[in-house]
């Protein structure tokens, strides 16, 4: 008899089944009820902070990057991604971001600083990947988000 192995996701693998974006109750299921809230509290936030201002926009990157969230204008403002038990958002800053970091640099938690320390710089800017865990990660996105693009109204 042949043996099959069966493949089972492991922690920060992306969804990559190429059919259509995923939905909520998917979304749910792979990055887990913690991360699921972390989504929709983050998304309902920048919903409130920016109305009207971005349309979400599903990206498929492939089977290796799957697919992302990216709310975008002109310029990006964070892409979400969607792991398995695990969410991340990425935060491209460019050279105006990278200098008010730098200005408030004592101010940002230490693991904040280490990541973007950490974080690879290309031409359009630092690509800082923010894995979102717990409230004070969720809360270091939030103000990264603020500090690149202040809110369109005094919420």
């Amino acid at each position: 008899m042949r043996e099959t192995t069966l493949s089972l996701p492991q922690i920060g693998d992306r969804m990559s089944e190429r059919a259509a974006p995923p939905l909520d109750v998917a979304l749910r299921e792979w990055i887990g009820p913690a991360g699921f809230a972390r989504w929709s509290e983050l998304r309902a936030w920048i919903d409130e902070f920016y109305p009207g201002v971005f349309v979400p926009d599903w990206l498929y990157g492939g089977k290796n990057r799957g697919w992302t969230l990216r709310y975008k204008k002109t310029k990006a403002l964070t892409t979400l991604v969607p792991e398995f038990r695990r969410l991340s958002a990425i935060v491209v800053m460019g050279r105006a971001e990278r200098e008010r970091f730098e200005e408030r640099r004592y101010a940002w938690r230490p693991e904040l600083v280490t990541l973007y320390d950490n974080a690879r710089t290309y031409v359009d800017g630092k690509w800082l990947t923010l894995p979102v865990s717990d409230g004070s990660d969720l809360q270091d996105v939030k103000d990264l988000l603020l500090m690149k693009r202040p809110p369109v109204s005094n919420v």
